[in-house]
């Protein structure tokens, strides 16, 4: 009966303690802090912009030429082919140009016959009058047959060169690589170097060296010179920034315009010469909130921020502006001094446990 009671009293303790248990594990697990990284949003000073249009070009862009008279043999490559440096870009027939050269290389044959005959008399006679058995005169003539042969021997040198030039001539190369914008010839067809000018053959761009060309106001140029910076801005919202702003030093008499080169280094590769883009220059400065691009959360057209205040989350719907590198404009939504989550994904899924949880 003793024992009976015993464990009566130890059973009603132990019920009494997991009771107790209960009582506190739901306000523990409310006073939580959400362990979540957040950025402090404030006001900071930036770019006051204006945008305008421009278009992209290549730095480097040739239209190469006939530099011989001859007829298209080859035509290895079509407009919208990327070459690399040195690649066979028009190869022409080369008979004429060989057969110069070899008369060039026989004329050279004759000229070195030549001096060397001039050279060995001017010798003897050199010789004869160092004995005083000729006159003067007849070393002076020595002397100027053998100058004017060794002249000969260099003309014919020289036209060799040329000739040699000539056969070169009817391989055309590409002097960088690029992408093939015009193709003006066709096989066949024969080509003249002028007069009165070389006729066109391929038109060539490199796509390693672009800039960009926008014509502004004259009322924005001043702004422009000043700040010296302007950013392309990109299709997905990013933005290149200009390593260099060139404000042309005169006006279009008939727009009034000025034109501004922007000149780009880095990689660029959605970008085209050709192409339309929206440039954005810095013409003053401006309080903005800005936020980091990976805090943001998009579903479907709504764009939201998690901001964390003490121990809750909140979604709020903002409106973004501008891009500005890895950070965006934040228009309206958000106040300063709030508290964003920089994972949006951790924060949703904080949220959606705390919402999971029993409530005592």
């Amino acid at each position: 009966m003793i024992r009976s009671t015993r464990l009566a009293l130890a059973a009603l303790l132990l019920t009494a303690l997991a009771g107790c248990g209960d009582k506190t594990s739901p306000q523990t697990a409310s006073s939580r802090a959400p362990s979540l990284s957040t950025v402090v949003v404030k006001p900071e000073t930036a770019h006051r912009e204006q945008v305008w249009d421009g278009v992209v070009e290549a730095v480097n862009e040739v239209t190469l030429t006939a530099q011989t008279n001859a007829r298209v043999l080859e035509l290895p490559h079509d407009v919208g082919d990327t070459v690399a440096k040195g690649d066979v870009l028009v190869r022409f027939t080369d008979i004429e140009q060989k057969s110069v050269r070899r008369a060039a290389q026989a004329q050279i044959a004759s000229a070195q016959a030549n001096f060397r005959n001039a050279e060995a008399q001017y010798k003897r006679i050199a010789e004869v009058f160092s004995k005083g058995l000729v006159a003067r005169s007849d070393l002076d003539q020595a002397r100027m047959q053998r100058d004017a042969a060794q002249a000969a021997l260099h003309a014919a040198r020289a036209q060799y060169s040329e000739a040699g030039q000539q056969v070169d001539y009817t391989v055309i190369r590409a002097p960088y690589a690029g992408i093939i914008t015009h193709r003006y010839v066709h096989v066949g067809e024969a080509v003249q170097a002028g007069p009165p000018s070389p006729q066109p053959l391929i038109g060539l761009e490199s796509l390693k060296d672009l800039r960009v060309t926008v014509q502004v106001p004259q009322s924005a140029v001043d702004a422009i010179r000043n700040h010296h910076h302007a950013e392309i801005m990109l299709g997905d919202g990013k933005r290149l920034a200009a390593s260099k702003v060139i404000v042309f030093p005169y006006a279009d008499p008939k727009t009034h315009t000025f034109n501004v080169r922007l000149l780009l280094d880095g990689s660029h590769a959605s970008l085209y010469p050709g192409m339309t883009v929206k440039v954005a220059f810095a013409v003053g400065a401006a309080q903005r909130l800005l936020v980091p691009v990976a805090a943001l959360w998009h579903q479907g057209e709504m764009t939201g921020v998690y901001v964390v205040q003490g121990d809750s989350v909140r979604l709020m719907q903002v409106r973004v502006g501008e891009r500005f590198g890895s950070r965006v404009e934040v228009v309206s939504g958000l106040a300063p001094n709030q508290h964003v989550a920089t994972d949006p994904a951790a924060a949703a899924r904080y949220l959606s446990s705390e919402r999971a949880e029993p409530k005592a």
